[in-house]
């Protein structure tokens, strides 16, 4: 990969004081040096309400027992389904399926996606441990750190850059991709896709991704020789559990199986989708554009601010399902504090952003943040091309 200072800051950051984002570049993107002490003091006031409260940014006793009750829930739905007791009843091996690919896609959103970030703990050696919890997810925590921690963190809806806006020719989720006539139906269609997702995910999507010469503008020729078996090792290792050892132990047909395990995808993909998709891909997000020079307008933390949105943020049913990841306007500032802490340090946020003019885009609820999204899809299938991406969430 490129030079990403992104990562190596993200990383130093409980270390470093005082802390902000100078001059990010890659070989391709650079942000300026800010101009606002918007992030300075956001920075300062989130500090203070761990210091004054004597909390870690880490994992508490709520992450714990979150952590445990989802993997116990997961545990049990599949030890059921391999159990046999309700062969007779297949319409309940469904219902378990379903459980169990809701609560896959929960093992990602809250345990593994912040073990990859390192900010489930304060030690090195407990977050990769907990990793190794995302590969036996079927997704691969190397993989992911270039996609999502380097790429889409650093690059958040710059066209060609984040590797999120980086989806099949039949989707057009940024203005900077060709319109086609099929494009008018996405809105439609869209939703069927996101049950495929997990799917494609866990048997394509990895190993395209690794073996891929480059990621957005990023060279991607060379990974360590460990990551070529840890790749092949822990998906051989996934396919065993969810489909090897359920055709040798369960009284089902090998096909009735493979449903089995497709059925299980329908809602892990849908929740994985919904919960990435509706935190950028809503009305009112930039798509932000480098000039000739490479220079992005705005500096990295305002930079987030008009790309990126939070959703449902009093709800605590998304506060679970979405691992914390409905205030993904707080993720992408303190990718390295804990997700249950995010609804704490929320309203700091959005008091500071308000406080200095800064843009915070919010949908109230969860079925505001799909409507949003369904309708930025419909416009994004029927406009025309703009040559200024910048202001494009406000322009439609």
């Amino acid at each position: 990969m490129a030079n990403v200072t992104f990562a190596l800051l993200f990383n130093e950051w409980p270390k470093q004081k005082p802390f902000y984002i100078d001059k990010l570049e890659t070989a391709k993107v650079k942000f300026p040096r800010p101009t606002s002490d918007f992030f300075p003091v956001l920075r300062e006031r989130v500090n203070n309400y761990f210091t004054e409260n004597n909390i870690s940014k880490h994992a508490n006793w709520v992450m714990v027992t979150k952590t445990i009750s989802i993997l116990l829930i997961w545990g049990v739905t599949y030890g059921l389904i391999l159990s046999n007791i309700f062969v007779s009843m297949p319409w309940l091996i469904l219902l378990l399926c379903a459980i169990n690919g809701i609560y896959t896609a929960q093992i990602g959103l809250n345990i593994g996606h912040d073990a990859v970030h390192g900010s489930y703990s304060s030690k090195i050696k407990v977050n990769k441990w907990l990793s190794i919890i995302f590969n036996l997810a079927g997704a691969n925590d190397y993989v992911w750190t270039i996609t999502h921690n380097m790429l889409h963190h650093t690059f958040t809806n710059i066209p060609d850059h984040d590797d999120d806006l980086n989806q099949p020719g039949i989707l057009r989720v940024s203005p900077d991709k060709k319109l086609k006539w099929i494009h008018k139906y996405q809105h439609i269609y869209v939703y069927f896709l996101y049950t495929l997702s997990s799917l494609s995910w866990v048997m394509m999507k990895d190993y395209k991704k690794f073996f891929a010469k480059k990621l957005g503008a990023e060279d991607n020729k060379k990974h360590p020789r460990k990551e070529y078996f840890r790749l092949f090792f822990y998906k051989a290792l996934y396919y065993i559990i969810v489909l090897v050892i359920p055709m040798l132990v369960v009284d089902f047909t090998w096909y009735q199986i493979l449903f089995g395990f497709y059925f299980a995808h329908i809602f892990e993909g849908l929740n994985l989708a919904l919960v990435f998709h509706m935190a950028h891909l809503v009305e009112g997000t930039d798509y932000p554009v480098p000039n000739v020079k490479g220079s992005i307008e705005n500096s990295f933390a305002i930079h987030q601010m008009h790309t990126t949105a939070d959703f449902s943020r009093k709800s605590p049913i998304a506060n679970w399902f979405c691992g914390g990841l409905n205030f993904q306007v707080e993720h992408h500032l303190f990718p390295l504090i804990c997700h249950v802490h995010y609804k704490h340090i929320s309203p700091i946020v959005e008091e500071t952003a308000k406080e200095f003019g800064v843009p915070f885009i919010e949908n109230k609820t969860f079925a505001g943040a799909l409507a949003s999204h369904t309708r930025l899809l419909k416009r994004l299938g029927g406009i025309e091309r703009e040559k200024n991406y910048s202001n494009f969430g406000s322009i439609i």
